[in-house]
């Protein structure tokens, strides 16, 4: 199962997330779930890295598939945004596929 928690501050603004773990939806190479919830992280984060000046820290492993990601001060409202639609497309994925797959957890920080 992959565990996705987003970490939301006092105004309400996506500034961190933390995916861990596989989906095992089917085996590796042919798991439609695992691949669509790294599409959409991974092109979060490279959206952000490549298309505005925000600065960022990362951590990855991907033996355990963890993704720790976490703005840096001064973030736009152009990388919320994008953190926002991500939310948007796990949650369609969890929708879809069910929580046995994917779980997302919302957290204030």
């Amino acid at each position: 199962m992959i565990k996705i928690t987003i970490y939301e501050n006092s105004e309400q603004e996506y500034t961190a997330f933390h995916c861990i773990g596989h989906a095992e939806y089917a085996d590796a190479g042919e798991d439609i779930v695992c691949a669509a919830v790294s599409v959409l992280v991974l092109n979060t984060i490279n959206s952000i890295e490549m298309l505005l000046s925000d600065e960022f820290d990362l951590r990855t492993n991907q033996e355990s598939g963890l993704i720790d990601f976490s703005l840096g001060k001064g973030y736009s409202s152009e990388s919320l945004l994008l953190i926002r639609s991500l939310v948007l497309g796990l949650q369609g994925i969890q929708k879809s596929y069910g929580t046995d797959y994917v779980t997302l957890t919302f957290k204030e920080v």
